[in-house]
Protein backbone atom coordinates (compact mmCIF):
# COMPACT_ATOMS: atom_id res chain seq x y z
CA UNK A 1 0.00 0.00 0.00
CA UNK A 2 1.64 3.35 -0.67
CA UNK A 3 1.25 5.72 1.86
CA UNK A 4 0.28 9.36 1.35
CA UNK A 5 3.36 11.28 2.13
CA UNK A 6 2.95 14.97 4.65
CA UNK A 7 5.10 17.58 5.41
CA UNK A 8 4.46 19.57 8.32
CA UNK A 9 4.82 23.08 8.22
CA UNK A 10 4.65 25.43 11.58
CA UNK A 11 6.83 27.46 13.41
CA UNK A 12 5.40 25.66 16.94
CA UNK A 13 7.35 22.99 17.80
CA UNK A 14 4.53 21.90 20.04
CA UNK A 15 2.04 22.27 17.29
CA UNK A 16 4.37 20.43 14.78
CA UNK A 17 4.11 17.47 17.31
CA UNK A 18 0.42 17.38 17.74
CA UNK A 19 -0.32 17.49 13.92
CA UNK A 20 1.59 14.73 13.77
CA UNK A 21 0.35 12.74 16.62
CA UNK A 22 -2.94 13.18 15.06
CA UNK A 23 -2.07 11.03 11.82
CA UNK A 24 0.73 8.68 13.66
CA UNK A 25 -1.69 5.67 14.15
CA UNK A 26 -2.75 6.06 10.40
CA UNK A 27 -1.53 2.96 8.32
CA UNK A 28 -1.67 5.08 5.06
CA UNK A 29 0.04 8.16 6.24
CA UNK A 30 3.36 9.10 6.51
CA UNK A 31 4.95 11.95 8.30
CA UNK A 32 7.76 12.41 5.85
CA UNK A 33 9.31 15.69 7.39
CA UNK A 34 8.44 19.07 9.27
CA UNK A 35 9.44 22.38 8.97
CA UNK A 36 9.37 25.52 11.07
CA UNK A 37 9.18 27.99 8.69
CA UNK A 38 8.77 28.52 4.64
CA UNK A 39 12.53 28.66 4.00
CA UNK A 40 12.89 25.49 5.30
CA UNK A 41 9.94 23.59 4.27
CA UNK A 42 10.70 25.21 0.70
CA UNK A 43 13.91 22.66 0.26
CA UNK A 44 12.30 19.86 2.08
CA UNK A 45 9.40 19.98 -0.38
CA UNK A 46 12.09 19.76 -3.21
CA UNK A 47 13.67 16.79 -1.22
CA UNK A 48 10.92 15.24 0.08
CA UNK A 49 8.29 15.06 -2.32
CA UNK A 50 5.38 15.01 -0.02
CA UNK A 51 1.49 14.20 -1.28
CA UNK A 52 -0.01 16.71 1.42
CA UNK A 53 1.42 19.73 3.24
CA UNK A 54 -0.33 21.08 6.01
CA UNK A 55 0.60 24.81 6.16
CA UNK A 56 0.36 27.68 9.43
CA UNK A 57 -0.23 30.51 7.56
CA UNK A 58 0.94 33.00 10.90
CA UNK A 59 5.02 32.01 10.62
CA UNK A 60 8.20 34.24 10.99
CA UNK A 61 10.59 34.66 7.61
CA UNK A 62 7.92 34.49 5.14
CA UNK A 63 4.53 35.08 5.38
CA UNK A 64 2.45 32.02 4.92
CA UNK A 65 -0.04 33.37 2.02
CA UNK A 66 2.96 34.35 0.20
CA UNK A 67 4.52 31.11 0.65
CA UNK A 68 1.40 29.21 -0.53
CA UNK A 69 0.89 31.39 -3.24
CA UNK A 70 4.37 30.42 -4.50
CA UNK A 71 3.50 26.93 -4.22
CA UNK A 72 0.52 27.08 -6.44
CA UNK A 73 2.59 28.74 -9.08
CA UNK A 74 5.97 26.96 -8.81
CA UNK A 75 5.08 23.32 -7.04
CA UNK A 76 1.12 23.08 -7.09
CA UNK A 77 -0.21 20.59 -4.41
CA UNK A 78 -2.96 19.66 -1.50
CA UNK A 79 -2.51 22.07 1.24
CA UNK A 80 -4.42 22.02 4.24
CA UNK A 81 -4.34 24.90 6.11
CA UNK A 82 -4.17 24.26 10.00
CA UNK A 83 -5.14 27.73 11.76
CA UNK A 84 -5.90 29.75 14.72
CA UNK A 85 -9.26 30.87 15.11
CA UNK A 86 -8.63 34.61 15.56
CA UNK A 87 -10.36 37.42 13.13
CA UNK A 88 -7.10 37.97 11.64
CA UNK A 89 -6.10 33.73 11.23
CA UNK A 90 -9.83 32.99 9.94
CA UNK A 91 -9.40 36.19 7.39
CA UNK A 92 -6.09 34.80 6.18
CA UNK A 93 -7.26 31.34 6.12
CA UNK A 94 -10.29 32.08 3.47
CA UNK A 95 -7.39 34.40 1.60
CA UNK A 96 -5.45 30.86 1.52
CA UNK A 97 -8.96 28.55 0.46
CA UNK A 98 -9.29 30.91 -2.43
CA UNK A 99 -5.29 30.69 -3.24
CA UNK A 100 -6.11 27.27 -3.79
CA UNK A 101 -5.16 25.39 -0.37
CA UNK A 102 -8.08 22.31 -0.39
CA UNK A 103 -9.34 22.59 2.94
CA UNK A 104 -8.62 24.05 6.80
CA UNK A 105 -8.77 22.74 10.23
CA UNK A 106 -8.35 24.94 13.41
CA UNK A 107 -6.36 24.72 15.72
CA UNK A 108 -6.73 23.22 19.09
CA UNK A 109 -8.11 25.97 21.79
CA UNK A 110 -9.74 26.10 24.79
CA UNK A 111 -13.15 24.31 24.25
CA UNK A 112 -12.21 22.83 20.83
CA UNK A 113 -9.29 21.01 22.63
CA UNK A 114 -10.20 17.99 19.45
CA UNK A 115 -10.05 19.93 16.25
CA UNK A 116 -7.33 18.22 14.94
CA UNK A 117 -9.57 14.57 15.37
CA UNK A 118 -10.71 14.88 11.70
CA UNK A 119 -7.02 15.72 10.61
CA UNK A 120 -5.69 11.91 9.36
CA UNK A 121 -10.00 12.24 7.35
CA UNK A 122 -8.52 15.56 5.72
CA UNK A 123 -5.35 14.42 4.91
CA UNK A 124 -6.72 11.61 3.32
CA UNK A 125 -9.14 13.81 1.77
CA UNK A 126 -6.88 16.25 0.49
CA UNK A 127 -4.33 13.50 -1.52
CA UNK A 128 -6.76 13.04 -4.21
CA UNK A 129 -7.64 16.59 -4.42
CA UNK A 130 -6.79 17.85 -8.57
CA UNK A 131 -5.21 21.07 -7.70
CA UNK A 132 -4.62 23.13 -10.61
CA UNK A 133 -1.68 25.26 -11.26
CA UNK A 134 -1.68 29.30 -10.75
CA UNK A 135 0.01 31.14 -13.80
CA UNK A 136 -1.78 34.26 -13.13
CA UNK A 137 -4.13 35.84 -10.95
CA UNK A 138 -7.70 35.30 -11.77
CA UNK A 139 -9.44 37.62 -14.11
CA UNK A 140 -12.04 39.23 -13.39
CA UNK A 141 -15.63 37.68 -13.75
CA UNK A 142 -18.29 39.26 -16.12
CA UNK A 143 -21.24 39.91 -14.32
CA UNK A 144 -24.43 38.43 -15.75
CA UNK A 145 -27.81 39.76 -16.24
CA UNK A 146 -30.07 37.53 -15.12
CA UNK A 147 -33.63 36.32 -16.69
CA UNK A 148 -36.24 39.49 -15.88
CA UNK A 149 -37.49 38.68 -12.20
CA UNK A 150 -39.33 35.40 -12.47
CA UNK A 151 -39.26 34.76 -8.61
CA UNK A 152 -36.45 31.91 -8.86
CA UNK A 153 -34.64 30.79 -6.02
CA UNK A 154 -31.26 29.64 -5.65
CA UNK A 155 -29.11 27.14 -3.14
CA UNK A 156 -25.66 26.16 -3.74
CA UNK A 157 -23.38 23.27 -1.95
CA UNK A 158 -20.12 22.83 -1.60
CA UNK A 159 -17.19 21.60 0.39
CA UNK A 160 -13.48 21.03 -0.78
CA UNK A 161 -12.40 23.63 -2.87
CA UNK A 162 -15.57 25.24 -2.63
CA UNK A 163 -14.35 29.10 -1.39
CA UNK A 164 -12.63 29.39 -5.02
CA UNK A 165 -15.52 28.17 -6.86
CA UNK A 166 -17.96 30.23 -5.09
CA UNK A 167 -15.66 33.36 -5.28
CA UNK A 168 -15.85 32.76 -9.06
CA UNK A 169 -20.00 32.22 -9.13
CA UNK A 170 -20.79 34.98 -6.81
CA UNK A 171 -18.31 37.83 -8.49
CA UNK A 172 -20.79 37.20 -11.74
CA UNK A 173 -23.91 37.60 -9.55
CA UNK A 174 -25.39 41.19 -10.51
CA UNK A 175 -26.50 43.09 -7.34
CA UNK A 176 -30.07 42.45 -8.31
CA UNK A 177 -29.17 38.58 -8.12
CA UNK A 178 -32.23 35.92 -7.20
CA UNK A 179 -32.29 35.39 -3.59
CA UNK A 180 -29.58 32.29 -2.97
CA UNK A 181 -29.04 30.15 0.14
CA UNK A 182 -25.46 28.61 0.33
CA UNK A 183 -24.28 25.80 2.40
CA UNK A 184 -19.99 25.59 2.43
CA UNK A 185 -18.61 22.66 5.04
CA UNK A 186 -16.41 24.51 6.48
CA UNK A 187 -15.38 24.85 10.29
CA UNK A 188 -17.36 26.41 12.80
CA UNK A 189 -16.04 30.44 13.05
CA UNK A 190 -14.55 30.57 9.54
CA UNK A 191 -17.98 31.56 7.73
CA UNK A 192 -18.12 34.73 9.12
CA UNK A 193 -14.81 35.56 7.38
CA UNK A 194 -15.89 34.02 4.04
CA UNK A 195 -18.91 36.12 3.72
CA UNK A 196 -17.52 39.05 5.00
CA UNK A 197 -14.85 38.74 2.49
CA UNK A 198 -17.18 37.17 -0.02
CA UNK A 199 -19.06 40.63 0.56
CA UNK A 200 -16.39 42.75 0.01
CA UNK A 201 -15.98 41.28 -3.15
CA UNK A 202 -19.10 40.63 -4.90
CA UNK A 203 -22.02 42.64 -6.02
CA UNK A 204 -24.82 41.23 -4.09
CA UNK A 205 -25.10 41.28 -0.72
CA UNK A 206 -23.48 38.40 1.24
CA UNK A 207 -24.54 37.21 4.81
CA UNK A 208 -24.90 35.12 7.36
CA UNK A 209 -27.85 33.69 7.73
CA UNK A 210 -29.87 34.19 10.59
CA UNK A 211 -33.35 32.49 12.17
CA UNK A 212 -36.74 34.44 10.09
CA UNK A 213 -34.68 36.29 7.92
CA UNK A 214 -36.88 37.07 4.72
CA UNK A 215 -34.89 35.62 0.72
CA UNK A 216 -34.99 38.83 -0.81
CA UNK A 217 -33.19 39.35 -4.09
CA UNK A 218 -29.84 40.73 -3.69
CA UNK A 219 -28.78 39.09 -0.51
CA UNK A 220 -26.82 36.03 -0.64
CA UNK A 221 -27.39 34.05 2.59
CA UNK A 222 -24.68 31.89 4.13
CA UNK A 223 -24.82 29.00 6.11
CA UNK A 224 -23.50 29.58 9.68
CA UNK A 225 -20.42 26.78 11.00
CA UNK A 226 -21.69 25.38 14.16
CA UNK A 227 -24.34 22.84 15.05
CA UNK A 228 -27.60 24.08 12.87
CA UNK A 229 -29.12 23.25 9.58
CA UNK A 230 -30.32 26.59 7.20
CA UNK A 231 -33.62 25.11 5.84
CA UNK A 232 -35.99 27.49 3.38
CA UNK A 233 -39.05 27.93 4.56
CA UNK A 234 -42.59 29.73 3.42
CA UNK A 235 -44.72 29.76 0.53
CA UNK A 236 -45.64 33.32 -0.74
CA UNK A 237 -42.54 35.04 1.67
CA UNK A 238 -39.72 32.22 1.69
CA UNK A 239 -37.20 33.12 5.10
CA UNK A 240 -34.34 31.04 6.87
CA UNK A 241 -34.97 28.75 9.40
CA UNK A 242 -31.82 27.90 11.47
CA UNK A 243 -32.32 24.37 12.64
CA UNK A 244 -30.31 22.87 15.72
CA UNK A 245 -30.36 18.70 14.44
CA UNK A 246 -27.58 16.25 14.44
CA UNK A 247 -25.12 15.97 11.72
CA UNK A 248 -26.49 14.93 8.10
CA UNK A 249 -23.97 12.54 5.78
CA UNK A 250 -21.28 14.17 8.56
CA UNK A 251 -21.94 17.30 7.81
CA UNK A 252 -23.79 20.41 9.94
CA UNK A 253 -24.98 22.32 8.08
CA UNK A 254 -25.54 19.88 5.14
CA UNK A 255 -26.34 20.50 1.80
CA UNK A 256 -29.23 18.31 1.75
CA UNK A 257 -30.98 19.69 4.44
CA UNK A 258 -30.89 23.33 2.79
CA UNK A 259 -31.75 21.26 -0.67
CA UNK A 260 -34.78 19.34 0.83
CA UNK A 261 -36.23 22.43 2.41
CA UNK A 262 -36.25 24.67 -0.55
CA UNK A 263 -37.82 21.48 -3.00
CA UNK A 264 -40.37 21.67 -0.74
CA UNK A 265 -40.69 25.45 0.10
CA UNK A 266 -39.85 26.58 -3.85
CA UNK A 267 -40.79 23.58 -6.11
CA UNK A 268 -40.61 24.99 -9.23
CA UNK A 269 -39.13 28.18 -8.53
CA UNK A 270 -36.10 26.15 -6.80
CA UNK A 271 -32.59 26.16 -8.71
CA UNK A 272 -30.38 23.76 -7.48
CA UNK A 273 -26.56 23.82 -7.78
CA UNK A 274 -24.10 21.51 -6.44
CA UNK A 275 -20.26 21.99 -6.64
CA UNK A 276 -16.37 20.52 -5.54
CA UNK A 277 -16.44 18.77 -2.54
CA UNK A 278 -15.98 14.50 -0.89
CA UNK A 279 -18.92 12.83 -0.41
CA UNK A 280 -22.39 12.42 -1.22
CA UNK A 281 -24.33 15.56 0.83
CA UNK A 282 -26.42 17.36 -1.71
CA UNK A 283 -27.61 14.44 -3.82
CA UNK A 284 -30.73 13.16 -2.41
CA UNK A 285 -31.64 16.96 -1.81
CA UNK A 286 -30.75 18.31 -5.14
CA UNK A 287 -33.07 14.88 -6.68
CA UNK A 288 -35.73 16.37 -4.54
CA UNK A 289 -35.60 19.59 -6.32
CA UNK A 290 -35.53 17.78 -9.19
CA UNK A 291 -38.58 16.02 -8.50
CA UNK A 292 -40.72 19.14 -7.47
CA UNK A 293 -39.98 20.68 -11.14
CA UNK A 294 -36.74 22.54 -9.94
CA UNK A 295 -33.66 23.37 -12.23
CA UNK A 296 -30.62 21.31 -11.06
CA UNK A 297 -26.73 21.59 -11.80
CA UNK A 298 -23.71 20.61 -11.35
CA UNK A 299 -19.31 21.32 -11.44
CA UNK A 300 -17.82 19.35 -13.87
CA UNK A 301 -15.16 17.21 -13.15
CA UNK A 302 -12.38 19.04 -14.83
CA UNK A 303 -12.92 22.27 -12.71
CA UNK A 304 -13.86 20.30 -9.40
CA UNK A 305 -10.92 19.91 -6.94
CA UNK A 306 -12.82 16.85 -5.61
CA UNK A 307 -15.59 15.59 -8.12
CA UNK A 308 -17.33 13.54 -5.33
CA UNK A 309 -20.31 15.66 -4.54
CA UNK A 310 -21.24 15.92 -8.11
CA UNK A 311 -20.45 12.80 -8.92
CA UNK A 312 -22.69 11.72 -5.98
CA UNK A 313 -25.68 13.56 -7.41
CA UNK A 314 -25.08 12.55 -11.10
CA UNK A 315 -25.22 9.03 -10.46
CA UNK A 316 -28.65 9.65 -8.47
CA UNK A 317 -30.29 11.35 -11.56
CA UNK A 318 -30.35 14.52 -9.96
CA UNK A 319 -28.18 16.83 -12.14
CA UNK A 320 -29.55 18.34 -15.31
CA UNK A 321 -27.24 20.44 -16.64
CA UNK A 322 -23.21 19.49 -15.78
CA UNK A 323 -21.07 22.23 -16.82
CA UNK A 324 -17.42 23.44 -15.96
CA UNK A 325 -17.41 26.45 -13.25
CA UNK A 326 -16.99 29.27 -15.47
CA UNK A 327 -20.08 28.69 -17.05
CA UNK A 328 -22.36 28.21 -13.63
CA UNK A 329 -23.26 31.13 -12.71
CA UNK A 330 -24.40 32.56 -16.30
CA UNK A 331 -26.55 29.39 -17.30
CA UNK A 332 -28.50 29.13 -13.47
CA UNK A 333 -29.29 32.83 -13.50
CA UNK A 334 -30.22 32.90 -17.26
CA UNK A 335 -32.49 29.38 -16.83
CA UNK A 336 -36.29 29.62 -17.69
CA UNK A 337 -38.08 28.67 -14.51
CA UNK A 338 -41.50 26.39 -15.12
CA UNK A 339 -44.66 28.75 -13.69
CA UNK A 340 -46.43 27.08 -11.05
CA UNK A 341 -49.92 26.62 -12.03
Amino acid sequence: MKKIRVLVVDDSSTMRGLIISNVAGSADIEVVGEAENPIVAREAIKRLDPDVLTLDIEMPEMNGLDFLEKIMRLRPMPVIVVSTLTQRGAEATIRALELGAVDCIEKPRPGNENSLAELAVRVRMAARAQVQQRVAPAAAQPVITPVAADNKVVAIGASTGGVEALMTILRSFPEDCPPTAIVQHMPPGFTESLAARLDRQCRPQIRIATEGAIMTRGIVYLAPGGNAHLEIHGRRQLCCSLLPAPRVNGHCPSVDVLFGSLARSAGPKAVGVILTGMGNDGASGLLDIRKAGGRTFAQDEQSSVIYGMPRAAAQAGAVQTTLPLERIAAEVLQAKIKTAA
